[in-house]
């Protein structure tokens, strides 16, 4: 996985892009009819249940944009909230306010949306070994907070991008002609390159299980499609060899079955693109 530090880099560039598009050259609405001097305060309304992500992505947009605003935080990132909950106050410019409101709404709603998501995912999961992955099935851009908002909903996270571990997929392997090709040109090449990258490997059915458990270096067999006998196979075959994840096929319904086939993780794209933004709302407080 990336470092704290490259992690926290990616979420300054989200922040500084995100402004940038938004902004452009000025806020012109706000420049044409709020003085410069005038200062104001808002709210952070939410209007409707789940679990709320983003408080602290939201802190660091308005410092960004306004290192004088105060940000007054009443309900954290991970807190079950309700309608009519308020999450904080924001005051100062009120320029500044509303030219970082649409950035910290849009990351807020869709953090809070995977948070609550993720969060239901872990319940289902509850008395089982297996924990919830996201993936890399995010939206452009706007990775390193989606993947923060898993982690806020109770999940964990896969790897963050192509770079920080190898995840030899059915085209890998068929392009390279075949698993173990696949497994031993890797190997050579992390060896070539002085790269300490663990080793995913995916199968399509239960040979495939069976050749990949003959080479050596492989932490976790993504188990990809099975049904849930076969799963139950897979992780039979495998045992103690290397780590389990099953994937593909994973929803509300499904992911307790395959829990209960003994898998180590599951994963699931859903977290990030299949979902609908919580709706939350920033409106002035009358001072």
């Amino acid at each position: 996985m990336i470092s704290d530090q490259q992690f926290a880099a990616e979420l300054q560039l989200i922040i500084e892009n995100a402004i940038r598009e938004d902004v452009g050259p000025g806020d012109y609405s706000s420049l044409a009819c709020i003085p410069e001097t005038a200062a104001g305060k808002a709210k952070l309304l939410v209007k409707e249940g789940g679990i709320i992500a983003g408080v602290a992505f939201a802190k660091m947009i308005f410092e960004y944009v306004d290192a004088n605003l105060k940000v007054e935080i009443f309900i954290n990132d991970g807190t079950e909230v309700q309608y009519g909950d308020v999450v904080l106050h924001v005051s100062g410019s009120s320029q500044s306010i509303l030219k970082a409101e649409r950035t910290v709404l849009n990351s807020m709603q869709r953090m809070s949306a995977i948070a609550t998501k993720t969060n239901n995912y872990v319940k289902l999961l509850e008395g089982t070994k297996a924990k919830i992955l996201d993936t890399r099935k995010t939206t452009p851009g706007f990775r390193a907070a989606e993947k923060w908002a898993v982690k806020i909903g109770g999940g964990e996270n896969h790897r963050f991008a192509l770079y920080d571990m190898v995840m030899l997929k059915d085209n890998h392997n068929d392009f390279a002609g075949g698993i173990t090709n696949a497994i031993t040109k890797t190997k050579q090449y992390l060896k070539d390159n002085n790269l300490d990258l663990k080793i995913i490997v995916e199968a399509r059915n239960l040979d495939e299980i069976r050749e990949i458990l003959q080479n050596d270096g492989v932490h976790r067999i993504l188990i990809d499609n099975f049904n849930f006998e076969d799963t139950k196979t897979a992780v039979a075959l495998i045992g103690d060899k290397c780590q389990t994840e099953s994937s593909g096929n994973i929803n509300e319904k499904t992911i307790r079955n395959y829990a209960e086939c003994g898998v180590d993780y599951i994963s699931s794209g859903a977290l990030t693109h299949s979902i609908y933004n919580m709706d939350l709302s920033l409106k002035a407080i009358d001072n």
